[in-house]
């Protein structure tokens, strides 16, 4: 009796058995590229609409945390403290100013790298914050819109 796990296995190919042709080879190659084609934009406009969602829920998270600076200090930070006396108590002091606020300065950075916009008084209410969005210049459709806080 022999034992067929030890017997070696023929490495040329049986009969019906075969390698794929250079043809198969590129239809596939076409499927996926026309598959990447329409996904790959869609990715990217999924992208863009995830950062300006993300920019929305940061701006009412600092909306909030202004609302709790206004009440330990009795006002809004101005506009030449800015955001950054979430961070610091501003010179020239703050009764009751019990920060930081925040844990991070990052966080006052939108999600395209730019700085946050404050003045206040502002505008619309008490104080404006906006970002200007992906493009950086006011207004815009999309993700170049901006977005802010009123």
């Amino acid at each position: 009796m022999t034992d067929t796990a030890l017997t070696p296995r023929s490495t040329t190919p049986r009969k019906g058995e075969r390698g794929m042709t250079l043809v198969e080879l590129l239809v596939v190659l076409l499927i996926l590229s026309l598959i990447a084609a329409f996904a790959v934009p869609q990715a990217i406009k999924y992208l863009g609409g995830a950062r300006a969602d993300a920019a929305g829920v940061q701006v009412n998270r600092l909306t909030s945390i202004l609302d709790l600076y206004a009440l330990d200090v009795g006002h809004y930070p101005s506009t030449d403290e800015g955001l950054a006396a979430l961070m610091e108590a501003p010179r020239g002091g703050a009764a009751g100013w019990n920060g930081p606020y925040l844990r991070k300065a990052d966080a006052l950075t939108d999600p395209w790298g730019r700085a946050y916009e404050y003045r206040a008084p502002g505008d619309h209410g008490p104080f404006d914050l906006w970002s200007l969005g992906a493009d950086g210049a006011e207004g815009g459709d999309g993700e170049n819109a901006d977005v802010t806080s009123w």
